[in-house]
């Protein structure tokens, strides 16, 4: 049998007259009793614990593991241990205690993307959206934010389901950067609810509406809207052209990578129409769009009696539309736009008859260097 590893020996003391020693783990403890009795009792409880579980279980105290086993219990049914849920809290002190307020953390995100090439306007949209987050939490920390800080906040947001899902996209961003600086634990924007988004009906201009448009428009905004109804550039594609990606000889518009939702370069067609409107341009440098477009096309549809009832994507739905009606080529129209054939399909198909798509590629101006429009060949 191994020899005990507790022992009991008197101890001068007025009151204690006994003291158990004993070695586990390697380390000496000490227990005093005022009875010889009381210290054997000790020792042979002592032993039997030792035989039960081990020295090991000796030297863990009776609370501590008592504590452990109830823990571990709890983290059963979800699969996970105690050095799970240790290295998880141990994350979330580490944020914590890395965290920056959410402001600082937005501005390091633009920056980050700006220098990794993003567009002006991408880090001015993104700054916009997601400091009007943390306007509402100023006083707040990356890693304080919870998921139902964000849904709450998503939630009081008057706005469509698109535009709501839009500023949900820039917080998870803004989160998933904050991740790789380890100013928290996790991402709270992930198990928030997505605002569902009901597909509405494309709306475009009629023939009729376009040519009262050119025909009443600035002529600084001539190339920005013939652009739009004739090439079906996005607006903020048009925003970011410049005069040498507009090629007249060849009729192409190319539109580069870097300006390019989908950020890959593609080459539009210019069609006769669209090629008689920006003649008159073609020795123009820089920029396409005019600076204060918004102002301009704003005053431009008030002339036009365009001002309310706008409809969304107006000059790109009805590109599309009017194209895939007259010219019957989906694919070519996917390439041009920077679609699929399956969104140009679902988007486009039988919105426009054929005699009114080719009355609307006959809008022509009613003379080189002229903004009237011919109504001969656009009436209603």
């Amino acid at each position: 049998m191994a020899k005990s590893a507790f022992r009991v020996k008197p101890y001068k003391h007025p009151r204690l007259k006994f003291v158990v020693r004993s070695k586990v783990s390697g380390r000496w403890e000490r227990k005093f009793f005022t009875t010889k009795a009381d210290a054997q009792t000790f020792v042979r409880l002592k032993e039997i614990d030792l035989l039960n579980q081990g020295r090991e279980g000796v030297s863990f105290p009776t609370w501590l593991r008592v504590m452990a086993e109830r823990e571990n219990e709890r983290l059963k049914p979800f699969g996970k241990t105690l050095s799970d849920a240790v290295d998880f809290f141990l994350r979330h002190l580490e944020a914590t205690a890395n965290s920056v307020s959410l402001g600082q953390a937005k501005d390091e995100l633009v920056e980050n993307r700006r220098g990794s090439g993003a567009s002006a306007r991408y880090c001015y949209d993104l700054g916009i959206r997601i400091g009007r987050f943390c306007a509402d939490f100023p006083d707040r920390r990356v890693a304080e934010i919870s998921t139902a800080d964000v849904d709450a906040w998503l939630a009081s947001l008057a706005l469509a389901p698109v535009t709501r899902n839009t500023f949900r996209r820039d917080l998870r961003t803004l989160f998933a950067f904050a991740m790789t600086r380890r100013y928290c634990a996790d991402n709270p924007v992930a198990q928030t609810t997505k605002a569902k988004e009901i597909g509405g009906e494309i709306e475009i201009l009629t023939v009729a509406q376009t040519a009262r448009l050119l025909e009443t428009a600035d002529s600084l905004t001539i190339p920005f809207w013939t652009i739009g109804a004739f090439a079906g550039l996005r607006r903020a594609e048009i925003e970011r052209l410049d005069w040498k990606q507009i090629d007249l000889e060849s009729n192409l518009i190319e539109v580069k990578a870097r300006n390019s939702k989908t950020a890959t370069r593609r080459l539009v067609t210019i069609q006769p129409n669209l090629a008689a409107w920006l003649a008159p341009f073609q020795k123009i440098r820089g920029n396409v769009a005019p600076d204060n477009l918004r102002k301009l096309t704003e005053d431009d549809r008030e002339r036009a009696g365009l001002r309310s009832g706008w409809p969304q994507n107006a000059l790109r739905h009805s590109f599309g539309s009017y194209h895939l009606a007259h010219f019957n080529d989906a694919a070519a129209l996917a390439l041009q736009m920077g679609n699929s054939p399956a969104i140009i399909f679902s988007h486009y198909r039988a919105l426009v008859k054929p005699k009114d798509a080719a009355r609307y590629w006959q809008i022509f101006p009613a003379a080189a260097g002229e903004k009237v429009v011919s109504f001969s060949t656009a009436r209603q």
